[in-house]
C-alpha cells in the first residue's frame, strides 16, 4: 500500500486554531509547505521551507513533484476538493499518494447562514473562469453560491442578472466567512452598486423578472435565442436530435457542421461535465457559434474552423458524433465512424434525397437505424387556418460494436 507524501489541507479564515486533529499532525509532520500567500502567512514564523504557486500552474506542479519522498503540505481554501488545488493534484500525482483533509467550504458556510439546503443549490466558480457560465444556471426560483474571481465580481453577477431578466434576483454577498473581518452584504441585482473584499461569496435566489425568456436546460430552446443566419437545427428537430445523442457525463462529443452551435450548446447545457467539438468552416457562423455559446453558459465549448473529413484530424476521440452539416458526402459519414471507439455513437441528420439515400446505405453496411421527423406548425391562410410543414428531416441512429 502507498503511503501518502503529499498532504494537501483545507484551511479557513481563522487560520490553524480552527484545524482537526488529522490536519494539524499533517502540518507538524510536513518538511515543506506550499500555498499562496494568505495561506503561507498562517504559518507565522515557522521555519519549515514554504513555496507559493508559480504562473502558470504547471512550473509548481513539476516542483511539487520533484519533491517526492519528502512530506509535503499543501494549504489550501476550505474543501480543496471543491474547485480547489485537490482535484488538480490528485489527478497529476495520483491520489494513492495524496492525502487530502477538508476544511468547511464556503459552500457549507453560507448554506449554513442562509439556510439553504446544499443538496438544493447550484454551486459554481467564476475564479479564472467567464462571467457567461453563469447563464446556464439562471431559471426561475434557482438558489445559485458562487465563488469570486475578486470584490468586483458581485458587481459584475448583479449587472447580468439584470440585463438577462433576473433584476429582481436578491443577492447576498459574504465576505472571510469564517474569520474575524467576516461581513455580510444584502441587495437586489437591480439596485446593487457595491465592490466587497476580493475573498467573498456570492448567494444569489433567481427571481425572473415578467415576460423574461425562460432558457430551459431541457433540449429544444427557442431559435431566437441563437444567434444564427438560418443555418440552426429548428426548436423541436433539435430536442429530437438530443435525446437521440443521449448526453453522459465528462463525454468528448463532436458536432460537424455546427452551423449556429445549437446542437452543442445543448448537448453541454444537458451534460456541463462533457467537451464538445464543434466543427464549421464558415467565418460569420463560426463567430456565432463563439456567441451563442458564452450566451448560454456553454463552458467546454470549443470551435475547430474547417470542414470535414480534413478538419476531424488530431481531434479529441468522439464518444458521440453529430453530423448536421455534409451528411450527402459519405467521405464525412465514413470519417467519423472511422473515429468512434467501441460502444461510440452516431446520429446524422438530412433533409435532402442525396442525404438520405447515403443515409441509407450507411444504414445497411453498418446497422442502426432511421427515424422521420415531420413537424407542422399551424399558419393563417387569410381569415383561415392551416398547418404548414416544416421540411422532413430523416435521421440516422447507430452505435459502433
Amino acid at each position: 500500500m502507498t503511503t501518502p507524501w503529499l498532504s494537501i489541507i483545507g484551511i479557513g479564515e481563522e487560520g490553524l486554531p480552527g484545524l482537526n486533529q488529522a490536519a494539524r499532525a499533517g502540518i507538524d509532520g510536513a518538511e515543506i509547505f506550499v500555498g499562496g500567500a494568505r495561506h503561507l502567512a498562517m504559518l507565522g514564523d515557522d521555519p519549515r521551507p514554504r513555496m507559493t504557486w508559480d504562473s502558470p500552474l504547471q512550473e509548481t506542479m513539476a516542483k511539487i513533484k520533484a519533491l517526492k519522498g519528502q512530506a509535503v503540505c499543501v494549504l489550501a481554501s476550505g474543501d480543496p476538493m471543491s474547485y480547489g488545488i485537490g482535484v488538480t493534484l490528485s489527478r497529476e500525482i495520483g491520489l494513492a499518494q495524496c492525502l487530502v483533509i477538508p476544511h468547511q467550504s464556503a459552500f457549507s458556510l453560507a448554506c449554513a447562514r442562509l439556510g439553504w439546503p446544499l443538496a438544493e443549490v447550484d454551486c459554481l466558480t467564476l475564479h479564472g473562469r467567464p462571467l457567461g457560465l453563469l447563464h446556464l444556471h439562471l431559471r426561475p426560483n434557482a438558489r445559485l453560491l458562487i465563488l469570486s474571481e475578486d470584490g468586483k465580481t458581485p458587481k459584475q453577477v448583479a449587472a447580468m442578472l439584470k440585463a438577462n431578466g433576473y433584476g429582481n434576483s436578491t443577492i447576498t454577498v459574504f465576505e472571510h466567512m469564517g474569520g474575524a473581518k467576516e461581513r455580510r452584504h444584502d441587495g437586489t441585482a437591480r439596485t446593487w452598486r457595491r465592490n466587497t473584499a476580493d475573498l467573498n461569496t456570492i448567494a444569489v435566489d433567481c427571481r425572473i423578472d415578467p415576460d423574461t425568456v425562460h432558457l430551459m436546460r431541457t433540449a429544444g430552446l427557442a431559435d431566437e435565442v441563437y444567434q444564427h443566419d438560418g443555418q440552426i437545427t429548428k426548436r423541436e428537430v433539435r430536442a429530437v436530435t438530443i435525446a437521440a445523442l443521449s448526453p453522459r457525463p465528462g463525454e468528448v462529443f463532436w458536432d460537424v457542421g455546427a452551423g449556429a452551435g445549437s446542437i452543442a450548446i445543448e448537448f453541454l447545457r444537458a451534460e456541463p461535465t462533457a467537451q464538445a467539438i464543434a466543427i464549421e468552416q464558415n467565418p460569420k457562423r463560426i463567430a456565432n457559434i463563439i456567441a451563442n455559446g458564452e450566451n448560454l453558459g456553454a463552458g467546454n465549448l470549443r470551435v475547430v474552423a474547417g470542414s470535414a473529413p480534413a478538419a476531424l484530424k488530431g481531434l479529441a476521440k468522439p464518444n458521440v458524433i453529430f453530423i448536421g452539416g455534409g451528411v450527402s458526402d459519405a467521405k464525412v459519414l465514413n470519417a467519423c465512424w472511422r473515429a468512434l471507439g467501441p460502444n461510440g455513437r452516431l446520429i446524422a441528420n438530412g433533409i435532402t434525397m442525396e442525404a438520405e439515400a447515403q443515409l441509407f446505405a450507411f444504414m445497411q453496411r453498418h446497422g442502426g437505424g432511421m427515424t422521420r421527423i415531420a413537424i407542422s406548425h399551424l399558419d393563417g391562410m387569410g381569415d383561415l387556418h392551416a398547418w404548414r410543414a416544416m421540411q422532413a428531416v430523416s435521421q440516422y441512429r447507430g452505435q459502433k460494436p
